[in-house]
């Protein structure tokens, strides 16, 4: 059983709020709730309510929750694979997919699909994450590239971590951008109220660049291309919020939208040096049809899809 336990340094927080915070999400504030009503977590070897408020020089005890790490099953799921060599994959993610299990989610993920699909993936990333060497959102879709091997991987890691990587997305936005084009520089950290969610950060935050471009301008949003300079959790749906502009259809940093069931992003180019022949490879993806549908006019140009 894992336990902890260390004195308070704060005073006059709620304890769930305090202990959620301090815990940096290990625990959800509904699970720290769940346990202080279990007694599962005392103050000064006593029970207490979730409001009671923190006095400096308290002694927390916390019991964890005994947990097992399931494996994580190889499942047959379809795959659109981009490219493919003896090296990496780069597969083009559907939205509404996670790319690796989180949260409680087990199956259904792009690992559980890879798992089934080859049986080399790089080890680095742990069992959760099997090839994995970078992300996308759930419900972003996109270009994402998948090493085989831990050295693949390595340097995979390196070009993403030293910006070589290129990477343009697709962005309808709600409203309309005023600028034809702009960089976002301001940095992103962790939002001190919600530990699950990024924002901007000047006094905590890491240094995050954006740059973004006006594709054509509707009645109420905007098709973008954006560049991402940094690699930040979030960071194109936190910049373009702080821009005014949040991704339509983006329920926690703009809201939900009758439009499209989901936020309107998607990472529809991808490029970086193989790690093993060297030779500069970029690669492109269709825009999905529930973007596709909000810009037809300006997707297609003399029948062919512009947005390969």
């Amino acid at each position: 059983m894992k336990r902890k336990e260390f004195k308070v340094e704060e005073e006059g927080i709620r304890i769930d709020i305090y202990l959620h915070k301090k815990l940096e999400s290990e625990l959800s504030r509904k699970k720290i709730q769940n346990m202080i009503k279990e007694g599962k977590i005392l103050v000064n070897r006593s029970s207490v309510k979730c409001h009671y408020k923190i006095k400096r020089g308290d002694d927390i005890y916390i019991e964890f929750p005994e947990t097992r790490e399931p494996d994580i099953e190889p499942q047959e799921i379809p795959l659109d694979i981009v490219f493919e060599d003896d090296h990496l994959l780069v597969v083009n993610k559907p939205p509404g997919m996670l790319v690796h299990p989180a949260g409680g989610i087990y199956s259904g993920t792009l690992v559980n699909a890879l798992l089934y699909y080859s049986r080399s993936l790089s080890t680095l990333g742990g069992k959760f994450k099997p090839g994995i060497v970078h992300r996308l959102d759930k419900d972003t879709s996109g270009l994402i590239v998948v090493a085989k091997s831990d050295p693949v991987h390595l340097a995979l890691a390196r070009q993403f971590r030293e910006h070589q990587i290129y990477r343009r997305y697709i962005a309808i936005v709600k409203g309309i951008v005023e600028l034809d084009e702009g960089e976002i520089d301001v940095p992103i950290g962790r939002d001190p109220h919600d530990r699950e969610h990024m924002t901007v950060n000047f006094t905590q935050g890491r240094e995050a660049k954006t740059f973004y471009r006006v594709l054509r301008r509707y009645e109420s949003y905007t098709l973008l291309e954006v560049y991402p300079q940094t690699g930040r959790t979030h960071q194109i749906r936190v910049h373009l919020r702080y821009l005014g502009y949040p991704v339509l259809g983006d329920p926690v940093y703009g809201k939900k939208d009758k439009l499209i069931d989901r936020q309107a992003l998607h990472a529809q180019e991808l490029g970086f040096r193989h790690p093993l022949t060297e030779e500069n490879l970029r690669f492109s993806s269709t825009l999905p049809p529930d973007m596709q549908k909000l810009v037809p006019d300006y997707g297609r140009k003399n029948g062919k899809n512009i947005f390969r």
